[in-house]
């Protein structure tokens, strides 16, 4: 089985990840609301929440989760630890049942269940990590056949998008965007894990930071992070944050497992049961992602007050009542 005592390390990682990121959106909101009883609110363009300590709060325990998140790279393969995002949105919908009141209707709790049930299903399935013991073995794998041929694809794809789809789709339908992200993501990933791994030999005594494929992996990461920096802006100004991110989510997922198993070919070790049952346990996950934002604001909607039909008004049309009622 997986449970490694590096996977042990990147699970807890991945969990902490989730858990201060999904409270960082609602210390965030708290922020906004906050900020937005004495100035400008920032849905109308105003920035007074740069001013709210609150909103400084959600930002610093955002920056470390996702720095928690990428030091999990280093420990667990990213098919144990790309899911597990999912526990975010787990967090964020609790406390915002609690904290925020805005309440979760009970398909969004049958949500929460299915994704813990999924991300149950992977961490006891999850593969274990393989031993690295330089960044030069990292970048053996990256540049496999196999790989060279996924990245070039990637970019393709990517250069397709920009230029032929974005400028007659791009603000019409999402996928072009979020499709542009999620690419470019799944190479971000890999290179975060290189540099991760690299990081984490260097504080062990071993300096990888002599190589120059750590550099490389490194200036990797920053454009491939400019790139979906800017068009995850560009989707999230254009369509509803609501459809985006469960959207987002499971295309950078998919797009993420696979550049891993390509690179390094994670299920190698694995039985075909194993990998059957986190495949389950992923498509559950996708479920329980999906009902939890379909369904989140079921719960806020305030109850419609019966419109009852003037006597007078029988001049009218047929009244809409039923026979029993007219």
């Amino acid at each position: 089985m997986g449970l490694s005592p590096d996977n042990v390390h990147g699970l807890t990682l991945a969990v902490s990840s989730s858990v201060f990121i999904g409270t960082s959106f609602i210390i965030k909101k708290k922020g906004l609301k906050k900020a937005g009883t004495t100035g400008v609110r920032a849905g109308s363009g105003g920035h007074t929440y740069l001013y709210e300590p609150l909103w400084w709060a959600g930002m610093i325990s955002m920056i470390v989760g996702e720095i928690a998140n990428f030091a999990a790279y280093a420990f667990a393969p990213a098919i144990l630890v790309t899911p597990l995002g999912a526990l975010s949105i787990i967090v964020s919908a609790v406390l915002a049942h609690f904290v925020l009141e805005e309440k979760l209707h009970i398909f969004g709790v049958l949500g929460c269940v299915l994704c813990m049930v999924g991300s149950t299903t992977i961490v006891l399935n999850a593969p274990q990590e393989r031993q690295i013991n330089s960044v030069k073995q990292v970048w053996h794998h990256a540049t496999q056949p196999g790989f060279i041929v996924y990245t070039v694809f990637v970019l393709i794809l990517v250069a397709v998008l920009i230029f032929k789809f974005v400028p007659r789709y791009g603000k019409t339908h999402l996928i072009v965007y979020v499709g542009i992200c999620s690419l470019m993501g799944s190479l971000t990933v890999m290179s975060v894990k290189a540099v991760g791994i690299a990081l984490k030999l260097s504080f062990s005594g071993t300096n990888q930071f002599k190589y120059y494929e750590t550099w490389v992996f490194a200036v990797i990461v920053a454009v491939c992070c400019i790139f979906q920096i800017n068009y995850l802006n560009k989707a999230l100004d254009t369509f509803n944050t609501a459809v985006i991110s469960p959207v987002y989510y499971v295309m950078f997922t998919i797009f993420t497992i696979l550049a891993s198993v390509i690179m390094f070919k994670d299920w190698e070790s694995q039985s075909a049961s194993q990998i059957v049952t986190e495949l389950c346990g992923f498509v559950t996950i996708l479920s329980g992602t999906f009902l939890l934002h379909k369904t989140r604001d079921m719960g806020n909607d305030p109850p419609k007050e019966p419109v009852f039909q003037s006597p007078r008004a029988s001049e009218a049309p047929a009244s809409p009542l039923p026979i029993s009622q007219r």
